[in-house]
């Protein structure tokens, strides 16, 4: 277990320096006032009414090697939709199963769930425009070329001695002669893709191209050029999408699942409290104080990262208070077998910590990991889950080794006998 020099020489500082900013996490995490001013908390759609849609993308008349691609730039033009709607970082999933691919939409706090639906499910339009000078100012106009006219769009990295990204596009025989006329006319100018009507680039066209093959270059970083390629391929290549499933939850049942929930978490925090002081006493008081600062900085760490919160993820954060405590459980534990072979109070206090940290350590890697593996391997709420638990862990770690040990080094002494005197 590693050692701080300067928190052993001034444990009174650092636990001021502690509790000072569990207090401010406290106004920070408040769901009133300052912290809902400055930073909102975020909530998933269980916690305040939305809708959970699944969508069956239909990919076959998409070749396999487009696919991929077909899918980014479909979950882009989505979560573009959404975002009309108001919804704070809409989840959007790509789950794939099989041959058959879907699209899982939450849109949380959303009012006009049926219109999100209807504009959700509309096939993405992509589409060519020209940029007209009109006095001091600049227009686009539009052609007849749209994205039924690719036939698809890929990542090149062959601009600049290979090394710059680049997207080539490529036009069926009707499309290229449009394009060949198109780019006859604006050498020298911009010409806009649009896709749902956002404008997505604006490359200048240098030559008249011919062919049906044209190369958009730029300073792209290879994330750009990749999400470029993926709106070209979402509003070119045919993968309508089509309304499955959909599971939606009321603003109210919303609400008092939330209610539920806070409830709940207080419950078994002031439960789990009572029995530390009832079952160790002194140490059990200090483990309490220790346990509200953890639970402030757990969540004002939520709220910073930010972590969408469902019901899956205040399960998750209920059940790292239990696993702070059994941290400071096995910590006490070896403290009472230290002080039973006959070392002093602080004595004992120092060995305890020392000993019970392996056991500490390794019971929350073993949890570390195995929030690591769910949170990369699944979606949804479950993700949630992992995400609080891993935070949780990583910060219990914080209030059990650090937190409760200045309050004991703090508060706790060794009591001096006093020695017989020669009269």
């Amino acid at each position: 277990m590693l050692e701080y020099p300067r928190m052993r020489k001034y444990p009174a500082v650092f636990l001021l320096v502690i509790i000072g900013a569990a207090v401010l996490a406290g106004f920070f995490v408040y769901p009133k006032n300052f912290g809902e001013r400055y930073r909102p908390w975020r909530l998933g759609l269980d916690l305040i009414g939305g809708s959970h849609l699944v969508y069956r993308v239909d990919l076959s008349q998409v070749s396999s090697g487009d696919r991929e691609s077909v899918l980014g730039g479909l979950r882009d033009v989505i979560e573009r939709r959404v975002n009309l709607f108001g919804v704070s970082e809409p989840q959007i999933f790509v789950a794939k199963s099989g041959e058959s691919s879907e699209l899982i939409v939450e849109l949380a706090g959303v009012q006009n769930v049926k219109e999100a639906i209807r504009q959700i499910g509309e096939t993405p339009l992509l589409d060519f425009r020209e940029v007209v000078q009109v006095g001091t100012s600049k227009s686009f106009t539009y052609t007849n070329l749209t994205g039924r006219f690719i036939t698809g769009a890929q990542l090149d990295c062959g601009g600049a001695g290979g090394t710059a990204p680049q997207v080539s596009l490529t036009f069926n025989e009707e499309g290229a002669g449009i394009f060949e006329k198109i780019t006859e006319a604006n050498i020298g100018k911009p010409l806009a893709v649009f896709l749902d009507n956002s404008l997505i680039t604006a490359p200048i066209v240098q030559d008249k191209i011919t062919g049906g093959e044209a190369v958009i270059t730029g300073k792209f970083s290879l994330d750009e050029a990749k999400q470029l390629v993926e709106r070209f391929n979402a509003g070119a290549l045919p993968a309508p999408i089509t309304l499955v499933d959909q599971l939606t939850v009321s603003p109210t049942l919303g609400a008092d699942s939330l209610r539920s929930a806070m409830v709940a978490g207080a419950i078994g925090t002031v439960l789990v409290a009572l029995f530390m002081v009832m079952y160790y006493g002194l140490l059990g008081i200090f483990a309490a104080f220790a346990l509200v600062i953890y639970i402030l900085l757990t969540l004002s760490v939520f709220k910073l990262v930010p972590v969408t919160m469902t019901l899956a993820g205040v399960a998750g954060f209920i059940l790292t208070i239990g696993m702070a405590v059994d941290a400071n459980i096995l910590i006490f534990e070896r403290i009472k077998e230290e002080k039973k072979k006959g070392l002093s109070q602080m004595a004992a206090v120092r060995e305890g910590f020392v000993r019970a940290w392996p056991s500490i350590r390794d019971s929350n890697t073993s949890t570390i990991i195995t929030a690591v593996i769910l949170y990369f391997f699944t979606s949804s709420f479950l993700r949630g889950f992992a995400l609080t638990l891993l935070l949780g862990v990583l910060t219990s770690l914080f209030s059990a080794i650090t937190t409760t040990r200045l309050f004991l080094t703090v508060f706790l002494k060794d009591k001096i006998k006093p020695q017989p005197t020669n009269r």
